[in-house]
């Protein structure tokens, strides 16, 4: 019997490219919603026809879709780019691996229950636990800039998008099957009606849900707060060769200078990682901080929220943490984290938490420090603070208002920033520096997740790139107003404040451990299924 290579690898083609384009081009996250059906027919087919090693097919066709989308990665780390996108693909790979050893042992639509399920609680796992975390392609991220479809996600955070793709592929995939392979025309009456009601139902009440929401939605409003967003371009890879820190400092205190008079009362806000010249032992012996500060005494009304470098030095002999830096007689331990400060010396800081791995962090370091170590220290070793907490912006007349700050990778964990309004945040602000990836869908994938932010928190968002995007984000996740990419500009506006807490904020990611949980009963099921065939 002649196998059909060729129709498998034309399924795997059509899967990657309808999974790929919601990332890539605005509005098409609906493609989502039959993105899986290629690829679980690809897997039908090879059943069928008894093709061997279809583990070759699947993994090619995760690893084209996560190439395909996050191949903008290699612009800053090669080998790291690499390794992204075949160890991502190995995950979900194996995943479909486990989902086919099931179909060995369940019986009807329970495999591809186990599939949805075991996928989304490895998203969860990526999003909550997972040292070693690229959650980049959670299959909810498919509507970041298809935000008009997804405004339920203040219920159901980002997971609650991939339950409806899972949902909705599978319905389209049986009812396809059914017709194809002809048990369809064996059905009653009714169960046809109700098979195609009920995947019709899937797909349509969440937009017609989102619909009504967006339609309905006001904008709460207990205040406002000015901002200032300075975008100041400069190219992190040439950032201390063309440029001294001093005269950096002199560009970003010259665009708030022009965009915010003497009199202004609000917010000044500045990248991710601006500076790396500030020691936590002593923040007033920064050039950047003195020059920061004299610029804030001519501006009484003007909070400064920036990113920076941070170490802290330990004269000691013994290290202070595993992390630690042999530094001279002592050790250093090394942070990024975001200050707000005003022209009474006050200031609040934050570190980030969610690292990227090998860059910022090393994960699970009493194992991978050591051998890191024996190869000179390659990885980063940023500490993060173990819990989240908000800074304060105080305006003249000594009022307070907390914010969070979510530093660059932090924006993309829909759970983790529901802690910022835990914390008590009322608006929220991220700072980042995108520049590493080029002019690549890097930068803009990453701003549409704010978006996403924006609608689970219910907070309005002034986002800070270090080369774009900057911009201020409503509580429905719409851009407002947003800079170019790669040019040095700054952005005016305000930012509504808010008490209120949604579903989500309030009661976390039910979705990831709903299905986290069927997931582990059905595994466990299925253990006990195999360890009753080796008995027999």
């Amino acid at each position: 019997m002649r196998k059909p290579y060729g129709t498998l690898w034309i399924l795997v083609l059509i899967f990657a490219a309808l999974m790929s384009l919601p990332w890539l081009v605005p509005h098409l996250g609906f493609l989502s919603l039959i993105g899986f059906v290629p690829l679980l027919a690809a897997e039908r087919v090879a059943q069928q026809n008894e093709v061997r090693r279809f583990w070759i097919w699947h993994y090619s066709a995760f690893v084209l879709w996560n190439a395909a989308t996050t191949f903008w990665v290699c612009n800053a780390t090669i080998g790291g780019g690499i390794f992204a996108v075949l160890a991502n693909s190995l995950q979900m790979s194996v995943i479909f691996g486990f989902f086919r050893l099931s179909k060995k042992r369940f019986g009807g639509i329970l495999p591809y229950l186990f599939l949805m399920f075991f996928w989304i609680a490895w998203e969860r796992w990526y999003m909550v636990q997972a040292q070693i975390s690229w959650p980049w392609l959670v299959l909810g991220n498919a509507f970041a800039r298809s935000i008009r479809s997804v405004q339920w996600y203040e219920f159901t955070g980002t997971l609650g998008g991939s339950l409806w793709i899972w949902l909705s592929n599978l319905g389209i995939f049986w009812i396809m099957v059914s017709v194809l392979e002809g048990s369809w025309f064996r059905w009653k009456r009714f169960a046809k009606w109700a098979s195609v009601l009920a995947t019709v139902l899937v797909i349509a009440l969440p937009y017609a849900a989102s619909a009504h929401i967006w339609h309905h939605f006001s904008e709460e409003s207990e205040g406002t707060v000015n901002v200032v967003i300075a975008q100041p371009n400069f190219d992190p890879y040439q950032k201390f060769k063309s440029m001294t820190q001093e005269q950096q400092n002199e560009v970003l205190i010259g665009q708030f200078s022009e965009a915010a008079g003497p009199s202004f009362e609000g917010l000044l806000i500045g990248p991710e990682t601006f500076t790396s010249d500030i020691f936590l032992n002593d923040i007033g012996d920064s050039k950047t901080w003195t020059a920061f500060s004299q610029f804030l005494k001519t501006r009484p009304g003007a909070n400064l929220l920036f990113g920076a470098s941070t170490y802290e030095f330990f004269n000691q002999t013994e290290a202070p943490s595993i992390l630690a830096r042999k530094f001279g007689s002592g050790w250093l331990e090394n942070r990024n984290t975001a200050f707000c400060t005003d022209g009474t010396g006050r200031y609040d800081l934050f570190h980030k938490s969610k690292l990227v791995v090998g860059v910022e962090m090393t994960p699970y370091p009493k194992l991978f420090v050591p051998i890191d170590d024996k190869l000179g220290g390659l990885m980063g070793r940023c500490i993060g603070q173990p819990e989240i907490t908000a800074l304060n912006y105080v305006g003249s007349d000594s009022t307070s208002v907390p914010f969070g700050c979510a530093i660059c990778y932090e924006s993309v964990y829909p759970e983790y920033c529901t802690g910022y309004v835990k914390a008590g945040a009322r608006f929220m602000t991220i700072i980042t520096n995108d520049a590493w990836w080029g002019d690549t869908p890097g930068y803009r994938q990453h701003a549409s997740y704010a978006s996403l932010r924006a609608i689970e928190l219910r907070r309005d968002i002034a986002r800070c790139g270090n080369t774009g995007i900057s911009g201020i984000i409503n509580q429905r996740g719409e851009y407002l107003s947003e800079t170019p990419w790669w040019e040095r500009t700054t952005l005016s506006g305000k930012v509504n404040l808010s008490d209120r807490r949604t579903f989500f904020v309030e009661y976390g990611d039910i979705t990831g451990r709903v299905c986290t949980l069927g997931f582990l009963l059905l595994f466990a099921w299925l253990i006990v299924l195999l360890l009753i065939r080796r008995r027999q």
